[in-house]
Formats: structure tokens, C-alpha cells, sequence
């Protein structure tokens, strides 16, 4: 039996993890790798030979990082089958649709942009909407709790990871050769107390090995309760400056949860009377799918259900679907509160959004998620001088407000109280960066666990 590290490994996106034994093989998760463009198309365009080996696979969410290159997947020849809940099976037709679509977008800006180059080599999408609909009829849905055999020797149950909706751990129970292993991966964990979700369950004892995240693993998160705060505060500085606040987001988890708070602090007359546009057919799209999965809802906002409000709406929400109501924002006069995808400033609306906005000290970005590194949002993170959007410089003038209550991800604390109560006899730390796992895996040795950081590609024969 054998781990096998091909993304996420010291490092945040891109999470893909072999689970093998002589026997079987099943791959968790197939996620696209953002960083350097030139090293992410590479990366995304050419699956490592181990994945194309696996039997099954099992998706553990939705977002683009774990789940965005299983038609790359697919297109290369694989044939068995994904994994997954209803809900993380709902997003994904959303969220892989849309990756087809952007970069079928920015092939086609990039290429007519450098047509004049000689030296231009023309690119094309990584896959397109006939490989997301090839992938989509290999998936497999499973409820939280209930075991399911993934191939011979294999199989697996998948707990309410917390993290966005049907998010999941994934339990698989091996057997090989008279050998019995249990190996828990964590995938993304959530926070307890996070807005519409329920809070993780804990995975069933005792686990022999535990594969977990570790994104945050060298630092405390702003308290939950300090999210409407700490939102109402920036809004109202940028009100007062006469700017707009930009939110790149997360077209799934962190739009909604953002458009939940913004709906309390409406109730409560906390917010100014000013526009607030949800710049993304995506977000729109998945915020009709949370309608359709109550049964991942926390009881609070199962009660705000019942009320005679939309939770994911109110009188000031516009949304807007077609490119012509997107550039139309350009013209509204004062200030506004502006989302957009993507969430690490990549691609999509957000980009048109920040090329008119971050050169004027009026206005705000506002991070309410984690930026990987090398991305445009780290980069604002970073608060660099200048900071290229479309291949052009601009000067970054706007402010930069990042509120971690928002995160999606457990702390530190969080972490090392997971990892201390699976107490598994060996723990592995995946997506997340060096200078995060190095703190994380010191904390949890004084717990006397056995703890290591594998790098992509490494090979870890389980005893």
C-alpha cells in the first residue's frame, strides 16, 4: 500500500493524491494548478502517467484546485469512475463548464491580442464544454456516512468536510494481502460556525494514516462573528471616499456567504443604500444549486429559509449575466459594491473590474479568500506597486483590505485539534505552503504524532 503525492504537495492548488495497493488504485481529486501561466498550462495539459493508472477516483469538492482538470482526465482515455456527493456533482457541471468557457475566452483575447508577433505561438484551451460533459457522465453520487465499495480491496466513506457545500473527507478502508488499513483524507476543512454550512463531522476512529490540509497552518483566523464587523467597516470607509468595493470571489462558497452577510447587515440598517452587483453568470448559477441542497444547511440558516426573505438576495442585489450589463457597471455614478470571479484574480470579470478600479486611492479591493502564490491576487495580497492585469502594468493605487474571518478554511488551531484527535499513526501535510506546514507540523510533533510534508511526485509505502 502506497501514497503517491502528484499536486498540492507543499504547495496550494493542483491537489491530486494516488491511493494504491496491489490491487487497486484511486485517485483524490484532479485539481487545476494556478500559478505561472507558461509552468500552469503545462501542468494542466499533461496529467501524470500514475493518474491515468487509477481505477476510480473520488472528488472530495467542487472547487477548480481539486476538481477543474477531471475532463483532462477523461479526454486522455480514463474510464472508471468519480465519486462524489449530489451537491459537489451539481456545482461542478457549473464550475468545469466555466473553466471550459474562460479559457476558451483568454485563448481568444491572448492570440488576437499577439497576432501581430512573429515570435506568438497561438494557444488553445486545455479542454472545452464536450470534455466537461464527457467527464460528468462518469460521476457517481454517494450521501455523507454511507460505505460504498470504490474498486477490489477499496472502499470509502465520505463525511461533511465543512468546507463549502458538499464538501467531504474521504475514508477508504483498504484491504490487501491479509493487510488492513484505514487512510483518512481530510480534504479541505472547514470552520466551525461558518455561515450556511454545517460544521465537519469527525472521521471515525481509529486511522492509520490522515492526509491533511494545512493551508493555514501558521495562523489564527479573525473570529467568525467579526465577519459582518469587519465587512461593514470596510464598506463604510470606501463609502466615504466616495469609491467602489471590489470583492474578487469565489463564484462558490464565498459569494454566498458574503451576500448572506451582506443580507444581515441590511436587516440590521447597517448598510449604506448603494448598489451591490454579482458580476458572475457562475455565482449565479451556483447560488441556485445551495437552493437545491438544504440538507447541507446549518439550523441558522435553515431557519432564515423559513423567513420571507431570499437568503441569497434583497432589494439592492443585481445581478448580471451578459458581457453588455458587465461593462455597464463602468457607468454607475458613486459608490457600489462590485463581486466577481475569479476568487485568486486569474481570470474572468474580476480582471475587467480591476484594470478600471486599482488605479484610483477611492476605491477598495477587498480579499476575502486565500491567494495562492504567484497568482494576481497574491500579488494585490502583497500590495506590490504595480501589478499586471491583461499583460499590462498598472499602477496599484486602490486600497487593500484582506479579512481572513471570511475563510473557508480552518486555522491553525483548528488543524491541530483535527490532526490531535485523529491521533493517526502517521499524518501527511498537503495543500498548503512551507512556511505554513513547517509551524503545523512542529505543533502536532508535540502532540507526539508522526509528522511529514511530502513533495510532488514522492512515493510513501505505507508499513
Amino acid at each position: 500500500m502506497r501514497l503517491t503525492f502528484l499536486g498540492a504537495a507543499r504547495e496550494v492548488t493542483g491537489s491530486m493524491l494516488l491511493v494504491d495497493t496491489d490491487r487497486a488504485a484511486v485517485l483524490i481529486d484532479c485539481g487545476l494548478y494556478q500559478g505561472r501561466r507558461a509552468d500552469a498550462r503545462q501542468r494542466n495539459a499533461h496529467l501524470p502517467a500514475e493518474a491515468l493508472d487509477a481505477s476510480a477516483a473520488i472528488l472530495t469538492h467542487a472547487h477548480i484546485d481539486h476538481a477543474g482538470n477531471l475532463p483532462v482526465l477523461v479526454r486522455s482515455g480514463w474510464r472508471g469512475a468519480i465519486y462524489t456527493t449530489a451537491a459537489t456533482r451539481d456545482l461542478s457541471a457549473y464550475m468545469l463548464r466555466d473553466a471550459a468557457r474562460i479559457q476558451q475566452a483568454d485563448a481568444e483575447y491572448l492570440n488576437r491580442r499577439h497576432a501581430d508577433d512573429p515570435t506568438w505561438q497561438p494557444i488553445a484551451p486545455i479542454y472545452d464544454e464536450d470534455d466537461v460533459a464527457a467527464a460528468l457522465e462518469h460521476v457517481v453520487c454517494f450521501p455523507y456516512r454511507r460505505r460504498f465499495e470504490v474498486a477490489a480491496g477499496v472502499t470509502a466513506t465520505l463525511y461533511n468536510a465543512g468546507h463549502i457545500l458538499g464538501s467531504a473527507q474521504v475514508v477508504l478502508d483498504l484491504e490487501d494481502r491479509g493487510q488492513r488499513r484505514r487512510v483518512v483524507v481530510s480534504g479541505d476543512l472547514g470552520r466551525r460556525g461558518l455561515p450556511i454550512i454545517r460544521d465537519p463531522d469527525p472521521p471515525p476512529l481509529p486511522i492509520d494514516v490522515l492526509v491533511m490540509e494545512s493551508t493555514y497552518g501558521d495562523r489564527r483566523h479573525a473570529p467568525v462573528e467579526q465577519m459582518a464587523d469587519d465587512l461593514a467597516q470596510a464598506i463604510e470607509q470606501t463609502c466615504a471616499r466616495g469609491g467602489k468595493l471590489l470583492i474578487p470571489a469565489f463564484a462558490l462558497g464565498r459569494t454566498q456567504e458574503v451576500l448572506l452577510v451582506l443580507h444581515q447587515l441590511h436587516r440590521a440598517g447597517r448598510l449604506p443604500p448603494i448598489p451591490v452587483f454579482i458580476d458572475s453568470p457562475l455565482a449565479i448559477d451556483v447560488t441556485s444549486v445551495f437552493r437545491l441542497h438544504p440538507e447541507c444547511f446549518d439550523a441558522e440558516t435553515r431557519r432564515f429559509l423559513d423567513g420571507p426573505d431570499d437568503v441569497f438576495g434583497f432589494e439592492r442585489v443585481h445581478t448580471t449575466r451578459t458581457r453588455e450589463e458587465s461593462m455597464a457597471i463602468n457607468d454607475v455614478v458613486g459608490p457600489a459594491i462590485i463581486m466577481a470571479a475569479s476568487g485568486m484574480a486569474e481570470g474572468g470579470r474580476v480582471l475587467h473590474h480591476l484594470r478600471n478600479l486599482v488605479e484610483d486611492p477611492r476605491n477598495t479591493v477587498l480579499v476575502v479568500g486565500f491567494m495562492a502564490q504567484h497568482t494576481l491576487g497574491r500579488r494585490l495580497v502583497e500590495r506590490r506597486p504595480q501589478v499586471k492585469i491583461w499583460g499590462v502594468e498598472r499602477d496599484l493605487r486602490a486600497q487593500v483590505v484582506t479579512l481572513d474571518a471570511f475563510s473557508a478554511h480552518a486555522d491553525a488551531d483548528d488543524l491541530v485539534a483535527y490532526g490531535a484527535r485523529c491521533a493517526a499513526r502517521r499524518t501527511f501535510l498537503v495543500h498548503g505552503e512551507p512556511t505554513a506546514q513547517e509551524p503545523l507540523r512542529e505543533r502536532l510533533a508535540g502532540r507526539g504524532l508522526t509528522v511529514e510534508a511530502p513533495g510532488r511526485g514522492d512515493v510513501i509505502e505505507l508499513d
